[in-house]
């Protein structure tokens, strides 16, 4: 008898099919049966379903004679399921890797309860992954499992049967099936939800909820869209054969309501030939199971409104409400854009008035990660700066979602503000990591520093031009003329100082005085990571891996190159992994997945504190290798695409030639690479200290002096020289060696390259 029986009904959906059941049959937990249920689809859903149930044992094929929708397939489905639990996956959506694993473990740690409900995320057709926005009623504090009374939010969710997984005991027992019709779901998750003796969740992504272009039920204008009302009349009639529900009569009303005015709302389900009688049959429905008692959540004014509207049966007074309401929106809309416009014609003249009054020679704005918060090497030259300068004003350019990241001693600017405009005006310094601020009219007498955000790997700027692939804006005249505002342009490296003026051409000054950013490596001391380790999480013994790969300029979604539920499992309890995603793709997870030993570190302001508090890294062509690589950590490089990013970015040297650590192909071998040791062997030693020779021969912890002392304080010489490489003694890792272990190693790699 197997664990899971997952049903899988398909109909017209050959196209997503295949993708459907591999997302099922390659789970990591294998304890599973599929029943692949042809609901009698005209298109190759049948020829696909016996195809996997030829090459696969654990397939059970299904044909129906005749097409009876979801609910009669699922219930073919059903009717042969051996397994311990139920799970329902239509044919176009997906499991995420390592679902079923986790399913399987919060059963287990639940007590087996009679259903588990997980989370989802809806898939765009566009490639967009959004969560469940009440992914935050499936928190997993309070008791393991529960009765619906002690969390009756879950009757808020969206009601449907893929996002749960049954005890088939338990659904033979209260003799659960699925109504023909559309809205099938209706029938069967609330008397599931409401019989359940026990109930757990868990919190995690289990599902990726197809959101089709074309061919959903929900953007479907049909007749059948009435079925919902016969959904809701079962619903109540479940109610009246179990007394001791009677309670939940209030809730199931208003969700009732509220699910009638929605589709009603839909111009795309119902045909304009039975809006009337729609409106008729439901308003005949709300009042023959209208309750009194309390509603477990609040509505506001005008859906209460709504509600009553349609409980009456007055259409057309519903109408006139619905067409204010529009109205009124539209003018808020209307009203909204002019205020901007206006608001936008002022700002504009306020700055060029700015621009008029003279110079302030005492204030430093500073930006980074367009418009995002306290990071990277201007937040290291601002800390220096008052420092060494404490009579100067600093500001910080940001949104205001990462106002919190500033210190106190800055001054935070909100982009498109009067004092946002009035600092670019007026300020004699500006800072910036990235792009050139797009308001800025640079002034005479203003000096402007790039300091970029990483040492190239690969291609940039003019080189870019034959790799159409990789970007994203043919305008490489714009990019030299804001190249040309550029007083100073920081550099990490002597790489760094011939890529950038050969691809970024323009009359800048180069300051090759090595990374800012990287000072603190060597001004922490193992307290201080210690300390940061307990913040994020890292159990006290544990090797932490943190794993940062970088954008992929051939995919517009993120790619997944690892499974993570498998990664830890095969690395076994010694390892942490700290995951942390590509700015580019937001601030959401790179590991959607729950796992005890995954901590997902993507919206942590600061990647320098998350180097200082890992053991090791693992990356692929980030730049971030170049900076931990100041830090003298083991690194891994886990390059599963290298042929596809070489052909669509390109980079300026094959990193395989000359890794700063042991290489990867597959997940395979990077596991093997961490459970032999290999991570931190001594061939792994000498190919890390022959890249720090190549590369960070100036990220001592004195850049940021040096930056401050040039660019604000006018001095050329006398800076701070350059700590030579074998007299670095950067923060220690916490499960690191005796520091002279390492010393013959690093003057080993320091012959390895001219």
């Amino acid at each position: 008898m197997p664990r899971f029986s997952v049903i899988v009904p398909a109909y017209k959906v050959q196209a997503y099919l295949q993708e459907s059941l591999d997302s099922v049959l390659s789970q990591s937990f294998a304890d599973l049966e599929v029943i692949a249920v042809d609901d009698a689809s005209p298109d190759g859903c049948g020829a696909i379903i016996d195809a996997y149930a030829a090459k696969d044992p654990r397939v059970t094929a299904v044909h129906l004679p005749h097409n009876g929708g979801l609910g009669p397939a699922r219930n073919a489905g059903l009717a042969r399921a051996t397994g311990d639990y139920v799970l329902f996956l239509d044919g176009d959506d997906t499991f995420t890797p390592g679902a079923l694993q986790a399913i399987a473990d919060r059963l287990k740690a639940t007590g087996s309860p009679d259903v588990l409900v997980h989370d989802y995320a809806r898939a765009f057709w566009t490639g967009e992954v959004v969560r469940n926005r009440l992914a935050h009623r499936l928190a997993e504090d309070g008791p393991a499992s529960f009765r619906l009374a002690d969390r009756p939010s879950l009757l808020g969710m969206l009601m449907v049967v893929w996002n749960k997984a049954y005890r088939r005991e338990f659904v033979e027992r209260e003799g659960l099936t699925f109504p023909p019709g559309f809205y099938e779901d209706v029938a069967w998750t609330y008397p599931a939800l409401l019989a359940a003796e026990s109930v757990a969740v868990l919190d995690r992504v289990c599902v990726h909820y197809r959101q089709r272009r074309t061919g959903s039920i929900l953007t479907t204008t049909t007749r059948r869209h009435l079925d919902v009302l016969d959904q809701y009349e079962r619903l109540f009639g479940f109610l009246a054969e179990r007394p001791e529900l009677h309670r939940w009569r209030p809730a199931l009303h208003r969700r009732m309501a509220e699910h009638f005015c929605a589709l009603y709302a839909d111009r795309r389900r119902l045909p304009r030939s039975c809006r009337a009688e729609f409106f008729r049959r439901a308003a005949a429905l709300l009042r023959g199971h209208r309750a009194k008692g309390p509603v477990p959540l609040s509505l506001s004014r005008t859906d209460r409104l709504r509600h009553a509207l349609m409980r009456l049966g007055v259409r057309r007074t519903y109408r006139v409400l619905s067409v204010l309401r529009g109205a009124g929106l539209a003018a808020g809309r209307a009203g909204t854009a002019a205020g901007h416009g206006l608001r936008e014609a002022a700002l504009r003249l306020h700055y060029r008035l700015q621009r008029l009054l003279p110079l302030r020679a005492d204030l430093a704005v500073f930006t980074a990660y367009w418009h995002g918060g306290y990071a990277c090497n201007p937040a290291a030259i601002e800390a220096k700066l008052r420092e060494l300068a404490p009579a100067m004003r600093t500001a910080w350019i940001c949104d205001p979602a990462h106002r919190s990241t500033l210190p106190p001693a800055t001054t935070p600017l909100r982009p498109g503000s009067a004092a946002y405009f009035t600092a670019l005006a007026r300020a004699r310094y500006l800072v910036t990591n990235v792009n050139v601020e797009r308001a800025l009219v640079k002034r005479p007498g203003q000096v402007l520093v790039q300091t970029q955000h990483g040492t190239p790997l690969k291609r940039v700027g003019l080189d870019l031009q034959d790799r159409p692939a990789a970007t994203p804006t043919a305008d490489f005249a714009g990019l030299l003329r804001s190249a040309d505002s550029w007083d100073y342009l920081l550099s990490a490296n002597r790489h760094s100082t011939l890529v950038w003026e050969k691809a970024v051409p323009a009359a800048y000054t180069t300051l090759e005085y090595g990374y800012p950013r990287n000072d603190v490596f060597h001004r922490a001391d193992a307290e201080r990571v210690r300390e940061l380790r307990e913040r994020l999480g890292v159990p006290a013994g544990t090797t932490a891996i943190l794993y940062a790969p970088t954008h992929r300029d051939y995919r517009r979604s993120r790619p997944e190159h690892l499974d993570f539920e498998r990664l830890l499992r095969d690395l076994g309890p010694r390892f942490v992994v700290l995951a942390r995603g590509h700015l580019t793709y937001g601030s959401g997870p790179l590991a959607p997945d729950r796992h005890q030993r995954l901590i997902d570190v993507s919206a942590y302001p600061s990647v320098e504190e998350l180097c200082l508090a890992s053991d090791a890294l693992v990356t692929d062509y980030s730049s971030l290798m170049f900076d931990y690589a100041a830090l003298d950590r083991p690194m891994v490089i886990h390059a599963d695409d290298w042929e596809a990013y070489e052909a669509a970015r390109g980079t300026y040297f094959d990193l395989r030639a000359c890794p700063p650590g042991a290489v990867a192909r597959t997940q395979d071998e990077l596991v093997d690479i961490f459970t032999t040791g290999h991570w931190r062997g001594s061939r792994s030693a000498q190919l890390r200290a022959a890249f720090r020779a190549r590369f960070c021969t100036l990220d001592d912890g004195h850049a940021a002096e040096r930056v401050v002392r040039h660019v604000f304080l006018g001095q050329t010489s006398g800076l701070p020289p350059v700590v030579p490489l074998e007299e670095r003694r950067p923060a220690p890792a916490a499960s690191a060696p005796p520091a002279a272990a390492d010393a013959p190693l690093a003057r080993l790699g320091a012959g390895l390259w001219p």
